[in-house]
């Protein structure tokens, strides 16, 4: 058995609410979920409402945030000293994490979030982009917390279920990554990706009888799905497969190859064809 091979897919997770995506990547033994060094060390800034303030000076600050963090962070400080209030500390905490400080924007966040008057659907936007820093920071305790909070404010999201199972198969909490990944679905049935994140974590707690299921339904729905043809390569390759799981990774580098789930299934198959002496 290849125990070098990368075991969780990466799984793209779209906090609707925030817009805002991120890559939650394979470690490389079938026992760890680590996170991918391609992830952005930032998040973008939502696109549509709802946001926490108005005005033009919230916009400006806003929009300053992926060409100049620094610059945006400034603004923000000198924005908060003349009132500014909680468009100046959501425009600070997203520079600080644009800017490399992951730990201390989700802070921020978390903060902004317990103590705005915003209405409910922005302040659980805030704690999907904390949910999202923290990921980043890898500090998946603190993610998880963070989105149970966001489901505190609205229970029935599946994107926010998807968020906190993430976290919870990042902390190897298989178990309460399903639960979550069960009622997502049972929300969206037809989510591809909480179908394959929901595989992996069946394979991660040695279910592969219902990793199998869930991954070829997800690739029913959608047969190019290249995160769900990473994971099926991977359970076949955990079966003695390797032609199967040579298909299911050179399928995803010709139909998406600059991605960070292409990348994963080259190295897999760089381990696939150092032979089992280098797995």
């Amino acid at each position: 058995m290849n125990s070098r091979v990368a075991v969780l897919g990466g799984v793209a997770l779209l906090i609707a609410a925030g817009g805002a995506w991120w890559q939650i990547a394979p470690g490389t033994t079938p026992d760890a979920v680590t996170f991918n060094d391609s992830t952005e060390n930032s998040i973008p800034v939502p696109p549509v409402p709802p946001r926490v303030a108005e005005g033009a000076q919230y916009e400006r600050c806003l929009e300053m945030i992926d060409r100049d963090p620094v610059g945006a962070a400034a603004f923000a400080d000198s924005w908060d000293t003349k009132g500014g209030g909680d468009g100046a500390m959501h425009c600070r905490a997203l520079a600080q994490i644009a800017g490399g400080d992951p730990e201390d924007g989700a802070d921020a966040l978390e903060a902004l979030a317990k103590g705005s008057t915003a209405p409910l659907l922005a302040r659980a936007t805030i704690y999907d982009q904390a949910v999202q820093a923290w990921m980043i920071a890898g500090e998946p305790e603190r993610a998880h917390a963070a989105a149970t909070a966001a489901l505190a404010l609205e229970p029935d999201d599946a994107d926010r279920l998807i968020a906190r199972s993430a976290a919870a198969a990042a902390l190897d909490r298989f178990a309460e990554a399903t639960r979550d990944l069960d009622r997502a679905l049972e929300l969206e049935p037809r989510r591809v990706d909480a179908l394959v994140q929901r595989a992996a974590a069946w394979r991660e707690d040695g279910r592969l009888d219902r990793a199998k299921a869930d991954v070829d339904l997800a690739l029913r729905l959608d047969p190019s799905y290249p995160d769900g043809l990473l994971e099926r390569g991977i359970q076949r390759q955990r079966l003695g497969d390797d032609g199967g799981a040579r298909t299911d990774w050179e399928r995803i580098v010709q139909i998406d190859p600059d991605s960070p789930t292409a990348d994963l299934a080259q190295q897999n198959l760089a381990l696939l064809n150092a032979g089992p002496q280098q797995r």
